[in-house]
């Protein structure tokens, strides 16, 4: 038997869209040796790069051709892109399209900045990770005031290990004000009240990451306006939730946009849980949801 939901049936295809694509790519190389990530000082083959490198022009090339589209991209890669010059070329590229609004991507800046002087600055931003311990903060210092000399915008974060809470506060008070310090909640870790204050203290937003966000059955604007895309084109509601909605470049995917309720219990990974429709992220961090800077910052 049928239920009849009362839900919008699927999008046609040629139905212009304003969407947002999270890409992650073969890439699980990174240069850092952070205790707290599986990809610290992973190093991958000649070939594993080689397809990534391919699978992104690809990817690029797609993105170049939406013309009728509205594209909003996010590059979320398990390890490092940046020190790869086919990750700086793409962003450099992407961001003079002018059906592109955005893109971005997440990266501990430990590649040089020069490049970033090709990009249009209206549309590139990075979503920047700092870790103590790998890099040390007067370098970093010196890169962040790099960006700020060529206008990039940015945003910079730390993970709340308790060991990084001195630095966290060491950075902020480098900081200038206008540049967000984020915090996310460490994986599995449990804050009492006096913890999560000094971590507010930190970043006034921390209350969104510290506890997951119940979600199961809840609207979700991920399989509607958002989607992620691995190397081979296969497109999924979130990174999160596996089941496919078809591929990219044979447009599959398209009929398959439709809003849905999230099948997981939790969410608590911030590039699934800003798109929520029940939580206000989106008025938020409006006009910096990719780059995860919060409205009027």
């Amino acid at each position: 038997m049928t239920v009849d939901l009362g839900m919008p049936g699927p999008r046609p295809a040629e139905t212009p869209m304003d969407l947002t694509l999270l890409y992650r790519g073969p890439l699980a190389s990174c240069d850092y040796d952070c205790p707290y990530c599986p990809f610290a000082k992973r190093r991958d083959s000649p070939e594993r790069l080689r397809a990534d490198r391919a699978a992104l022009e690809r990817f690029t090339a797609w993105a170049t051709a939406q013309t009728g589209d509205t594209l909003s991209l996010l590059f979320t890669p398990w390890g490092e892109g940046l020190v790869r010059s086919w990750y700086r070329q793409a962003l450099v590229d992407l961001s003079h399209l002018p059906h592109v609004r955005r893109v971005a991507i997440q990266t501990n800046l430990s590649c040089r900045t020069d490049w970033l002087a090709a990009a249009d600055l209206d549309t590139l931003a990075l979503w920047i990770t700092h870790h103590p311990g790998q890099v040390d903060r007067g370098r970093f210092l010196a890169k962040l005031r790099e960006l700020a000399a060529l206008g990039v915008r940015h945003s910079v974060g730390i993970v709340g290990e308790p060991e990084h809470l001195d630095a966290a506060r060491e950075l902020r008070a480098d900081l200038p004000a206008s540049t967000y310090l984020w915090v996310n909640a460490a994986d599995g870790r449990s804050y009492t009240d006096e913890q999560a204050a000094a971590w507010t203290a930190v970043d006034p937003l921390f209350g969104w990451s510290r506890d997951p966000h119940p979600s199961g059955g809840r609207p979700c604007r991920t399989g509607e306006s958002v989607v992620s895309v691995d190397g081979d084109g296969t497109v999924r509601r979130c990174h999160f939730v596996r089941p496919p909605l078809g591929n990219l470049y044979d447009g599959s995917y398209r009929a398959e946009l439709l809003p849905r309720p999230c099948p997981l219990p939790v969410c608590d990974c911030h590039i699934g849980y800003v798109h929520l429709e029940g939580l206000p992220l989106y008025d938020v961090f409006a006009g910096g949801v990719l780059e995860r800077i919060p409205h009027g910052w």
